[in-house]
């Protein structure tokens, strides 16, 4: 096995990654990006055929790259948003090496910097970038035994309807992605029933403007975590059929059956929450409550922005929610497959070092690692609600780029 030394080493070629190694590359600071895919693995492989962005090209990219011969008001698809990643990493030079999966990482034995062990060996680096993501192990409830007879799968692992056997489908967890995937399973002409929980509901867009901009104006995209046990914040909105306002009753209307949250499995059947109007109507105030800000703003700053009355319009709750299913035996609803959109859990169990809480996440302070040259990047709340979204990592990036810089000035010194 061989032993390669490097000034800094970046493990994750996605999104983070790319961004870093611009921030370092800007700086004059050598480094080495391994990947254990492709640029862009999750993106690439680990999500389903007709995803696109959440939000429009205009905003969900860096600044320095457009999406070319895409409409900025448009949404990415998938494979444009990897084509997009392989163009940026070869705009910047990105040093690269795919096919790495590092099994290990520890501070090396003179404590003057970290080793990572991958397949081919152990590189030696001063520091450490790690660019893995939020996104790191599929998360679902172990509530229905794999020796039930129903194919269960993660949506991470979900393609398209072509994929699950003939039959009904119950999609559990109504974020983002559940609710896509969802709705493009019923519009295949599947039965479909989607276990829905608390969320929030944005507008797509509300006064000419979408809500990625109302985020940002309103201050939205610098919150900080909202406490120490809120990592993640279950979001409605949707960019499929170019960008739409989530709303549960048209999918009911579509023939959908909305049920509350799962709870529990027994011979053959599943039982849900009495709490699906609630949750439904708790999406409704959170939808209003962004439109009350954003009507405030523009009172505020006398924008020139169309009224949208309308907007406020919400229709009665459907018959599945005012009269729920609370119980649904699943042979008999025709039910053969069980996507789960219940999200992931970090995954640091590769690295041998005393930094991590009771939870499992890193201690930090804007990706800045309690080990001194260690760092962190990509990851949720992880400076403020922008960081793993595409263009907020990438100024998380330029601001661990300039203190790793004056680090390396400080130690030189």
């Amino acid at each position: 096995m061989t032993m390669e030394n490097v000034d800094t080493l970046i493990i994750g070629g996605g999104q983070a990654g790319v961004a870093m190694s611009e921030h370092l590359g800007q700086r004059g600071i050598p480094h080495l990006v391994v990947e254990r895919g492709q640029i862009a693995e999750r993106w690439r492989n680990e999500r389903w055929d007709s995803l696109v962005a959440n939000g429009p090209a205009w905003h969900d990219r860096f600044p320095n790259k457009t999406f070319p011969n895409l409409d900025p008001d448009a949404f990415a698809p998938r494979a444009q948003i990897v084509s997009y990643f392989e163009a940026y990493a070869k705009q910047i030079d990105m040093p690269i090496r795919c096919g790495v999966e590092i099994s290990a990482l520890r501070k090396s034995a003179d404590g003057l910097g970290f080793e990572a062990d991958g397949p081919d060996g152990t590189i030696r680096a001063r520091n450490v970038i790690v660019a893995t993501g939020p996104f790191q192990k599929p998360s679902f409830p172990d509530i229905v035994p794999q020796d039930s007879g129903i194919l269960q799968m993660h949506s991470n692992a979900y393609k398209n309807p072509a994929q699950l056997p003939e039959g009904g489908v119950l999609v559990i967890g109504a974020g983002s992605s559940g609710a896509q995937i969802a709705d493009e399973l019923r519009a295949s002409g599947r039965d479909v029933w989607l276990s829905v929980g608390p969320h929030d509901r944005p507008p797509r867009a509300y006064r000419g403007r979408d809500f990625v901009w109302w985020l940002g104006v309103l201050g939205m995209w610098n919150m900080k975590v909202p406490s120490p046990d809120v990592e993640h914040v279950t979001i409605a909105v949707s960019g499929a059929h170019g960008g739409h306002t989530v709303d549960f009753r048209n999918l009911a209307a579509s023939g959908m059956t909305l049920v509350g949250r799962t709870e529990s499995y027994q011979d053959g059947s599943l039982t849900f929450a009495p709490d699906l109007a609630n949750n439904i109507e708790g999406g409704d105030a959170n939808y209003l409550a962004m439109l009350d800000a954003a009507d405030a703003y523009v009172l505020e700053h006398g924008l020139d922005l169309p009224e949208e009355p309308d907007a406020r319009k919400i229709g009665p709750l459907p018959a599945c929610a005012t009269d729920p299913v609370l119980s649904l035996d699943l042979a008999k609803a025709g039910i053969k497959t069980i996507i789960w959109a219940t999200g992931y859990r970090l995954d640091f169990g590769w690295i041998d070092l005393d930094i991590f809480d009771s939870r499992g996440a890193p201690r930090h302070d804007r990706g800045v690692s309690v080990e001194p040259g260690l760092y962190f990047i990509g990851l949720a709340w992880l400076s403020r609600r922008a960081s793993p979204f595409i263009w907020g990592c990438w100024h998380d990036a330029d601001y661990l780029g300039d203190y790793i810089a004056r680090e390396r000035l400080a130690k030189a010194g």
